[in-house]
């Protein structure tokens, strides 16, 4: 192929997005890329072409009549077909989407092909339509130091609050948010709106400027006292805006998600109100302070009129509200400022759609029923699907347990009301630091998620870091890597999985060898995806009591040293129980049953530290061939790989530690106490190994949710090496 044309309507962006995608595919291989409107479709005379069009259009009407291919069946939103016609001595590869969407999707399908070597004319027919409907990024946003998020007492998100106002970070994030197949951004900060809106009502809340604060950040677990709430005195200017130019960014913020098929939605944690303090109005976060209800009802309303293209509101009933009694309920206090705000703003506009998500978290359905019955819109609901830990079981069993987290009688998903949906979101508090990226464990995770009738979509992230620009690498690129471009393998995994399940492990094995094409893309697959497996499982075996980001740390062993645990030691891998139905044995469970003579059915510990040794020596082997690279970012994915892997190995020894710790106690026996001290020795080998290929890499940072002292892993050998003191 010499010359291709690719025909479409330059007025739809999502498609010209997709042309250009596509244009820069075909480019690479030598050929000469055209790019005419569709009305030149019955002109064109080049041997290939590519026709990106909707069901909708007038050609496509033409098409199915005047040339030769398969039938299109229904499509379903942001669905498409690709269909190659070769009836006249020619090729036309059509690419037909049910919605400017499906288009893009279809386009950027072949963008895939064409990077993992295809040809166009060789190109399968094909008809696709979303597993998942809404695919999205949890996006804890620090615009400034006064309206912070609840991840801005760390190091990551102090070092973002800038990037948030750069319009070359959007572009670049939601421009491979969309290549990857996701289709929502929610944005969550505790009090957005005096850095996003002038309201009327309050015109002297809104905040000029985009600063950060200077002093030593500290907070506690409930989004209370973040970063300047005490310490106003301490602000540096980093940007000078009015808010009018603030306003203006941010429509261009979200019309460039349109352009890109993405929806944005603002979610809040409640009652806060930073940004207001000093205020002359009388506003604060007394929960029967009726001009605080009056305030957010008001910024609500305005948020919207302002923001045309928000597709909705997400709330939480809490971390910060007093449970009072009626007439201040919770619920009814969300209902009086947010569900009324939205109402006023549906009063003025019928057909606007405002799409409402409550998060299913410290309240019941039956409270939020009550209270929101009156909301004439979309109304979702959302859950913690496996609770601060996706890294973890690929079938949480949370949503279906009337114990635990969700405190209802017959669990999540039965007690859903009838007729709702449920957004899932997906905790990513497992990895800081380091690459992950395995297309098995995606693809089972997202087929065990609940059915369509009941699964709104759902949206990942982490609560104890920004993924903003990466801050700690002691090999940065200029500007420094966006999060999304560091970790592109696992975004691409989790974007494209959720919305095609079916995409084959082969066609991820050659996009990585289209990425880096120095290596052997099957050997780098192979040990991406088996160092993928460490993490999950040590996860899913030490569970009790994790469930949450400041209860569990993997990358470290760590947890919040005051409300958590500290460094985990030996003793906590005796005590703590693998997570439930996850078909694991604890450690004092199986001790138990071995001294008593009893089989316990289910997975042993021995089994789980001979799988993460297997893990990591098969990884170390396999990239034990993968040497003398010159790729930078090749370079450093392989450094993550090793590091997990030795990690793994770390875990391994504790584990076995631990069994044998236990039987010395429980049996006095001095072989169990010798082969302990043996195990954990090595397992304190591997982690100053660890430590010192981390320190190698990255730099130590504070963390919002692990307490007010930097994680430092190497500075935590001293803890690894009590273990063996214990044993003693």
């Amino acid at each position: 192929m010499d010359k291709a044309v690719i025909l479409y309507d330059a007025t739809i962006p999502p498609i010209v997005f997709a042309a250009d995608k596509l244009g820069d595919a075909i480019g690479k291989n030598g050929t000469v890329v055209d790019k005419k409107p569709m009305s030149s479709l019955n002109q064109v005379t080049e041997r290939f072409c590519i026709v990106l069009t909707t069901i909708q259009s007038n050609e496509v009407s033409q098409a199915i009549a005047q040339f030769e291919f398969e039938p299109i069946p229904a499509l379903a939103a942001q669905g498409y077909a690709i269909r190659n016609d070769r009836s006249h001595g020619r090729t036309i590869c059509w690419v037909i989407g049910a919605d400017a969407s499906g288009t893009m999707y279809g386009a950027l399908d072949i963008v895939d092909a064409i990077n993992t070597g295809a040809r166009i004319e060789h190109l399968s027919n094909k008809s696709k339509a979303p597993f998942i409907a809404n695919r999205g990024i949890k996006f804890n946003i620090p615009l400034d130091a006064r309206t912070p998020s609840y991840s801005d007492n760390g190091d990551a998100a102090q070092q973002n609050i800038a990037e948030m106002w750069s319009m070359d970070f959007w572009k670049e994030f939601l421009d491979d948010m969309a290549f990857h197949r996701y289709n929502t951004l929610s944005l969550w900060n505790l009090h957005p709106f005096p850095s996003m809106v002038h309201v009327p009502e309050y015109p002297d809340i809104a905040l000029e400027d985009v600063k950060r604060t200077t002093s030593r950040i500290r907070a506690n677990l409930e989004g209370t006292l973040m970063s300047t709430a005490v310490t106003l005195d301490h602000l540096e200017t980093l940007i000078k805006m009015t808010i009018q130019e603030k306003i203006l960014f941010w429509k261009e913020v979200m019309q460039y998600a349109k352009n890109r098929g993405i929806d944005i939605y603002i979610i809040t944690w409640n009652i806060f109100t930073y940004g207001t303090e000093g205020n002359h109005y009388g506003i604060n976060d007394e929960q029967d302070n009726e001009t605080t209800i009056d305030y957010f009802r008001a910024s609500v309303r305005c948020l919207l009129e302002t923001y045309p293209l928000l597709s909705g509101i997400g709330v939480t009933a809490g971390e910060h509200m007093s449970h009072m009694e009626s007439p201040y309920s919770n619920e009814e206090w969300l209902w009086r400022s947010y569900g009324e705000g939205i109402m006023d703003v549906k009063k003025k506009d019928p057909n606007r759609i405002i799409r409402f998500i409550h998060r299913a978290h410290q309240t019941s359905f039956g409270s939020i029923e009550e209270a929101f019955k009156d909301y004439s819109d979309t109304f979702d609901y959302s859950y913690k699907y496996s609770l601060a830990h996706m890294y973890s079981s690929v079938h949480p069993p949370f949503i279906y347990r009337s114990e635990s987290y969700s405190e209802l009688p017959g669990g999540y998903l039965i007690e859903l009301p009838r007729g709702k949906k449920t957004w899932l979101s997906v905790r990513d508090d497992d990895f800081y630091y380091l690459r992950w990226g395995s297309s098995e464990f995606v693809r089972q995770y997202i087929l065990n998620m609940p059915p369509s009738d009941k699964l709104a979509g759902f949206y990942m992230g982490p609560d104890g870091i920004i993924w903003g620009r990466e801050s700690v690498s002691t090999d940065p690129d200029t500007p420094r890597q966006s999060m999304i471009r560091k970790r592109w393998y696992g975004f691409l995994l989790w974007g494209q999985l959720s919305y095609d399940p079916t995409i084959s492990d082969m066609q991820f094995e050659k996009l990585l060898g289209h990425r880096f094409p120095e290596v052997s893309s099957h050997t780098l697959f192979e040990a991406w995806t088996t160092s993928s497996k460490i993490l999950p499982l040590v996860t899913t075996f030490h569970w009790e009591g994790n469930h949450f980001d400041f209860q569990w740390y993997p990358e470290a062993c760590y947890s919040h040293p005051v409300r958590a645990k500290g460094f985990h030691t030996v003793e906590h891998f005796i005590n703590d129980t693998p997570m439930p139905d996850s078909g694991m044995i604890g450690v004092i469970q199986y001790c138990d049953g071995l001294l008593s003579n009893t089989v316990i059915p289910g997975i042993t510990p021995l089994r789980v530290a001979q799988d993460l040794t297997d893990y990591s020596e098969r990884t170390l082997q396999l990239i034990a061939d993968l040497h003398d690279v010159t790729d930078k970012e090749l370079r450093h994915t392989l450094s993550d790989i090793e590091a997990v892997s030795i990690l793994g190995k770390y875990y391994a020894s504790k584990i076995l530690g631990a069994v044998e710790l236990c039987l010395y106690r429980k049996s006095d026996r001095a072989d169990h106490q010798r082969l302990a001290i043996e195990h954990l020795e090595s397992a304190s080998a591997y982690w100053r190994e660890y430590a010192s290929r981390m320190a190698s890499m990255y730099l130590p940072q504070y963390f919002t949710r692990l307490g007010h002292e930097q994680v430092n892993i190497q500075l935590l050998q001293e803890h690894v090496d009590e273990d063996v003191v214990l044993a003693r």
